[in-house]
């Protein structure tokens, strides 16, 4: 609802109206994405399960704390929930058939992996959809509160993401301190596929002439997953503790490097115009 008081009904019809950014970002993570995980990964010679959870990491679409980043950055707000939105849906064909390719190739199993519809769109309508369009909504009949309140939440918000992701690594019972230590060392590899996935989506988007927001808009979308469909995967429908495990380092670290890629990637696209805002 915060990253709605700054959006109006125009950015979403400009999205749509010049598709050509929505669906280099669709394509990103469809095609891409998998493509930069499968050749990274193969490799190496880590665990076969910890490989299936770095492509199942990979196969899962953006999260809401994407949206956050682009908000932060001063990105492409609408095209980054539009996005998210629209990979949420994406990923009930892809993730399955993803993760199941990845058993084959570095397990030498198969899995039936069976995502649901109903609570797909549901949790994108409560979490995505319908905040959004409160904040909006706000915008559009108290524009002056909206104003307001965009410069307090711009430190509230990230405030707020942050103690999430705190909780979520010290405070967190599924699993004892000595066991989550023992995952440690995937950090530089999370680290890695990170970058690499947004600074060849970046380049890519560049190539393309897509526009300085978009540019590093779209790789923040590609590059920050919501680890909570990671994690729900391996433990619910794969049961197995280690895939899960990656799902939980990659979210814990990755806000903070794409965050950082991000103001990285901003600044290449202001590189000459001094301190102007992007166009």
């Amino acid at each position: 609802m915060g990253i709605g008081l700054s959006l109006e009904k125009r950015d979403f019809f400009n999205v749509f109206r010049y598709p050509k950014p929505i669906i280099t970002g669709i394509l990103s993570q469809v095609i891409i994405l998998p493509l930069v995980a499968f050749l990274l990964f193969s490799l190496t010679n880590l665990n076969p399960f910890v490989k299936v959870g770095f492509i199942l990491i990979t196969a899962c679409a953006g999260g809401s704390a994407t949206n956050l980043i682009t908000h932060i950055l001063k990105g492409n707000l609408a095209l980054s929930i539009s996005l998210t939105a629209l990979n949420s849906l994406i990923i009930l064909v892809t993730l399955p058939l993803l993760v199941n390719l990845s058993l084959v190739l570095f397990v030498g199993e198969e899995r039936h992996i069976y995502l649901n519809l109903y609570d797909t769109v549901i949790n994108i309508l409560f979490t995505i959809i319908i905040p959004t369009f409160v904040g909006m909504s706000i915008r559009n009949y108290f524009f002056r509160f909206a104003l307001l309140a965009q410069n307090p939440l711009k430190i509230i918000l990230p405030a707020i993401l942050l103690f999430v992701f705190v909780y979520m690594i010290f405070f967190n019972d599924n699993g004892t301190q000595s066991s989550f230590n023992d995952y440690l060392y995937l950090i530089p590899w999370a680290v890695l596929l990170n970058f690499i996935s947004m600074l060849v989506v970046f380049l890519l988007s560049k190539n393309i002439k897509l526009g300085g927001k978009n540019n590093f808009t779209i790789s923040i979308e590609v590059g920050l997953k919501n680890s909570i469909i990671g994690i729900y995967v391996a433990e619910s429908l794969l049961h197995n503790y280690e895939i899960a495990m990656v799902s939980v380092i990659y979210g814990s670290v990755t806000f903070f490097s794409t965050l950082f890629f991000g103001y990285l990637a901003k600044r290449v696209e202001l590189w000459g115009f001094g301190y102007r805002k992007l166009i």
